[in-house]
């Protein structure tokens, strides 16, 4: 665990932040599309989670990162650790907040419906969050926050642009906020493989010690 910044992409990360307690850089990476031939970079990610989280993965210990990496069990497992978890994204490339919440929305939705947990209350939850950024502008190194408490079935979403004061709302659904950590953190279907592959190395090295 160093005290140096963590570079992803040319885009310096800190490495720990702190909502109750420190937290380390565990893992990040991009999410990127390719278009003709172009790899465009749309944001970078930095995974932050409590170190305690190893204690709740030892039945993994010895795997490779690789294995690790294709293993949807671990990081169900690492979801649902009762420790707390922040996963930092930095804009690269600027969109509009909808196309993010769209995006969001779709991806969180359908993971609900695949397991027939999307009603009433799961959608209305969603609306909220889609509005949130609805309204935002996603500049340049805007920085979006999604803080998982330890043992909570919440989550806050801040997001700041241009050094102005963090907009913040709370997510109280906790089939909204497990699909939403699934987006980040959910293992071969995560958004971001090389953030998954990141978090996957640096577990397996914490859990060999």
């Amino acid at each position: 665990m160093g005290t140096e910044v963590v570079m992803v992409d040319e885009i310096p990360f800190p490495p720990q932040v702190t909502v109750t307690k420190p937290l380390p850089i565990l893992g990040h990476g991009i999410t990127d599309i390719e278009i003709h031939f172009l790899q465009i970079k749309f944001t970078a990610i930095g995974v932050y989670l409590d170190p305690e989280v190893v204690g709740h993965l030892q039945k993994w210990k010895g795997k490779t990162g690789a294995e690790l990496a294709e293993d949807d069990d671990f990081f169900e497992a690492l979801i649902s650790a009762p420790v707390e978890k922040l996963v930092r994204i930095v804009v690269i490339k600027e969109i509009k907040g909808s196309q993010y919440g769209v995006q969001l929305e779709s991806a969180v939705r359908d993971r609900l419906a695949a397991v027939d947990k999307y009603e009433d209350e799961e959608e209305a939850a969603l609306e909220l969050v889609v509005e949130f950024f609805q309204s935002k502008y996603f500049k340049k190194d805007s920085v979006i926050t999604f803080s998982f408490p330890a043992g909570s079935a919440t989550a806050e979403i801040g997001f700041t642009s241009e050094g102005k004061e963090e907009s913040k709302i709370k997510v109280e659904n906790g089939n909204v906020v497990e699909m939403i950590q699934k987006w980040y953190l959910g293992g071969t279907r995560g958004v971001s493989p090389t953030t998954i592959s990141s978090v996957a190395n640096t577990l397996s090295a914490e859990l060999s010690k």
